[in-house]
């Protein structure tokens, strides 16, 4: 492992953007970091859990009640994980964590997550500027909540605008530097 390899949850919600989430997985991987992926429910139909298990090199993490952790997957990743990075951070996911809301298992992990914590949102255009959303990043960030991205670029909607996910390697290298 590389000399500033560390573990790492790579948590991936339901974008269009989760399809970066596996370069992002194969190259902290490549530079020696131990990858553990999460994903919600809604990302399973933009990513499949197969291609992110076979580049991270273990099980893809996806239930709650997962059997494999009896005190709930949720504690026991939060214990032997050092940073967490969702990505893509959907205006659904930014909402429920600004608000300290636990209905599922990546905003029950990150409330019970003590280490570092860093967010790439991914939305449309629109979304990311409603005040709503301005809100609940500012609150992140006090939170202490570490936001990459998003950046300008052509969307999903086909519009240029604010909103497109930061690019992999953006990414590893904010969460690499920690």
């Amino acid at each position: 492992m590389a000399s500033n390899s560390s573990k790492v949850i790579v948590a991936v919600t339901g974008g269009i953007a989760a399809y970066k989430s596996a370069s992002i997985v194969s190259q902290l991987v490549q530079s020696g970091h131990d990858v553990c992926v999460v994903m919600s429910p809604a990302a399973e139909r933009f990513v499949g859990r197969t291609a992110l298990a076979a580049l991270s090199g273990k099980p893809v993490v996806t239930d709650l009640f997962d059997p494999r952790f009896p005190l709930g997957a949720h504690i026991e990743l939060a214990r032997h994980y050092e940073t967490l990075c969702v990505a893509p951070a959907t205006a659904h996911f930014l909402a429920a964590a600004a608000q300290g809301h636990a209905d599922d298992l990546i905003s029950t992990l990150y409330l019970c997550f003590t280490g570092d914590v860093w967010f790439a949102p991914a939305m449309n255009c629109e979304m990311w500027e409603k005040p709503a959303v301005q809100r609940n990043v500012n609150q992140l960030e006090s939170d202490g909540v570490k936001m990459i991205g998003p950046e300008q670029g052509w969307l999903s909607c086909r519009v240029k605008g604010v909103g497109r996910m930061a690019e992999a390697q953006t990414v590893v290298a904010a969460v690499a530097k920690f």
